[in-house]
């Protein structure tokens, strides 16, 4: 009796703990949901594509010209290296012509940034600030180039004149943060089966592991009202013993007194 009241002490342990981590995940699930419902209503899209949202972009990263790169020493910026699918928060220009003044003039080499430039076609770029020139009449010209010098993209420098407002060359902004987890999702979720695997599978999870959570409740609730009832009448077997003990007794001793009055 006390090895099976112990094994099944471990067993309502083991449900405790499954459906906490079932919880944990539910609510890690329905976050993302919330937040991803949120960014979709709330964002705005730039010319080209690109998620904006409070003054920040962003983007996934396409080329490997901001990969890792043994002839590049990036050791002492805060912005590393930039795999494939990364995904890039972009720190936007200020629209406002003098906050843009004070914006460029805090840039400094090291620094990453995201801009558009004509080379065969528009393109969206990000690489790495190499050299400021301060220009007399105002503004700066920023050459860039990747880190990756492996790759074609890398070895391309880039020049932007801040100057020139007409220009098909311009800074978007500046890269102020990364992800590469959130960047893979991102991209797996724009593909069908990165959504069936990422949203639609674990949702069915999810389901099936509630109906057997009701299940499990509802056959608790079941098993709990079969030992009630099962107690309720061994209670009332154990009573009428008890009555029919005591029956049995009153006649015993009524047959007694009976004997000594005829002795």
């Amino acid at each position: 009796m006390k090895g099976k009241a112990e094994e099944s002490v471990k067993q309502s342990k083991g449900k405790k703990i499954f459906q906490i981590i079932v919880d944990i995940l539910f609510c890690c699930f329905f976050i993302i949901c919330i937040l991803a419902l949120f960014l979709s209503i709330s964002a705005k899209k730039s010319a080209d594509g690109a998620m904006r949202l409070f003054g920040y972009e962003m983007r996934i990263v396409i080329s490997p010209s901001m990969e890792k790169c043994e002839l590049t020493d990036v050791s002492q910026f805060e912005i590393k290296d930039l795999p494939v699918k990364t995904m890039v928060f972009i720190e936007t220009v200020p629209e406002d012509e003098a906050k843009a003044e004070k914006w460029y003039a805090a840039l400094k080499v090291g620094d990453v940034l995201t801009f558009r430039y004509f080379e065969i076609g528009q393109k969206t770029i990000t690489h790495r600030i190499v050299d400021i020139t301060e220009k007399e009449s105002g503004g700066y010209i920023f050459v860039l180039e990747g880190d990756n010098k492996n790759s074609k993209e890398g070895n391309l420098q880039q020049t932007i004149d801040t100057t020139q407002k007409d220009s098909p060359n311009y800074v978007i902004g500046k890269v102020t943060g990364k992800s590469y987890v959130l960047g893979l999702l991102i991209t797996a979720l724009k593909s069908t089966w990165g959504i069936v695997f990422i949203v639609i599978i674990p949702s069915l999870i999810i389901i099936i592991l509630e109906i057997i959570r009701i299940i499990d409740v509802f056959s608790e609730k079941k098993k709990r009202e079969k030992e009630t009832e099962e107690k309720r009448k061994d209670d009332e077997i154990a009573e009428l013993k008890r009555q029919l003990a005591e029956v049995n007794g009153q006649n015993l001793e009524k047959e007694s007194k009976a004997d000594e009055r005829s002795d």
